[in-house]
């Protein structure tokens, strides 16, 4: 008999926003990969309904920890996970929303980087909640996390970089910043959700 009753739907809760967060994470990818405006432009409507879908889930997860007395873990840890899930999946929306309103073309490849990688970062979270459902090891893919926003940085601030010296069009060179940004900001967020589990690994050990 368990002392603290783990209320396994809160795990629940965020394996199905990670789930959210794969599903758009994908289809930024394939709109990217595609390399069109009317695909950009499916893929950020489907993106929408995504978002919308982990309004609902995040939505229904505050009312349940707002009523629940005994939690699995620490309410602000909680909180904080569910809230920096909120930010990915905003960030991934927000990215796909200005790849199809600036009508970037050609997609440079570094944003075909940026892309694969938060689909990487989505199969870590994947990998990191189940760990965290089952009561598993879940610091090695904290750990590839920081790895990848590392990676992601270096490719944003080099692609920034390089803009500033060759993208004489200045209306470009601001539409692809902005894409850069938002990509970054996204990984970020990712990153923000790994290091709040590292934070929960140490309280809990």
């Amino acid at each position: 008999m368990k002392l603290f009753p783990r209320e396994e739907k809160f795990y629940q809760c965020f394996l199905d926003q990670v789930a959210v967060i794969r599903e758009a994470s994908n289809a930024l990818y394939d709109g990217v990969k595609a390399d069109n405006p009317s695909t950009l432009a499916q893929s950020a409507a489907i993106i929408d309904d995504l978002e919308q879908r982990g309004d609902d889930i995040i939505r229904d997860f505050f009312t349940r920890l707002n009523s629940t007395f005994i939690t699995p873990l620490d309410p602000e840890d909680l909180h904080s996970i569910a809230t920096h899930l909120d930010d990915v999946i905003d960030g991934i929306e927000d990215t796909s929303h200005r790849l199809s309103a600036y009508l970037v073309q050609p997609i440079p490849p570094e944003i075909h980087e940026l892309c694969k990688i938060v689909v990487s970062c989505g199969n870590e979270l994947h990998k990191a909640f189940e760990a965290l459902s089952k009561d598993k090891p879940l610091l090695d893919h904290c750990i590839e996390i920081n790895f990848l926003e590392k990676k992601a940085d270096d490719i944003a601030r080099n692609a920034i970089t390089g803009l500033f010296l060759n993208q004489k069009d200045p209306i470009q060179l601001l539409k692809l910043k902005e894409v850069y940004d938002a990509l970054e900001s996204t990984i970020d967020n990712v990153e923000d959700v790994a290091d709040t589990l590292r934070g929960v690994i140490v309280k809990n050990s």
